[in-house]
């Protein structure tokens, strides 16, 4: 069974995850989306991606990251958390069911790092999202 791809929405309005994309090259936008589409459609649990899908460690751990890399080498990352639970919970959190929620994204120049601040601003957004039920998702 296919997973569904949800965008958070922060209380503002905003959605970081379209202000990201928007800032992107096309090809990589195109890139990122197609590997969530495909991570969606494994579902996630089986996708082998080949380095474009990978679970996080550390003071990330419960995170996923979709990754794309554009030809100058400047790497770009979405931000996502797995929404797998039983019916009933995911009916409460206003989902159809498992679901993809992708919360933010990040872009680095090559052979660099994002920052423990980098980190806390995806997982502030993170926690947000998951503070509220029914969750907030752009539609």
């Amino acid at each position: 069974m296919a997973w569904d791809v949800v965008f958070y929405r922060a209380m503002d309005g905003t959605v970081p995850v379209d202000d990201f994309l928007d800032g992107c090259p096309a090809n990589v936008r195109a890139r990122l989306m197609a590997i969530l589409d495909a991570v969606a459609e494994a579902p996630p649990p089986q996708f082998s991606g080949g380095g474009q899908w990978e679970a996080m460690h550390g003071d990330m751990g419960g995170w996923f990251e979709a990754r794309a890399q554009e030809p100058k080498r400047e790497q770009f990352r979405l931000f996502c958390i797995l929404e797998n639970a039983a019916p009933e919970v995911l009916r409460q959190r206003g989902l159809p069911g498992p679901a993809i929620a992708v919360i933010t994204g990040l872009r680095k120049p090559w052979l660099t790092t994002f920052s423990a601040q980098d980190y806390a601003g995806v997982r502030e957004l993170g926690d947000d999202y998951l503070a509220t039920v029914p969750r907030r998702i752009a539609v």
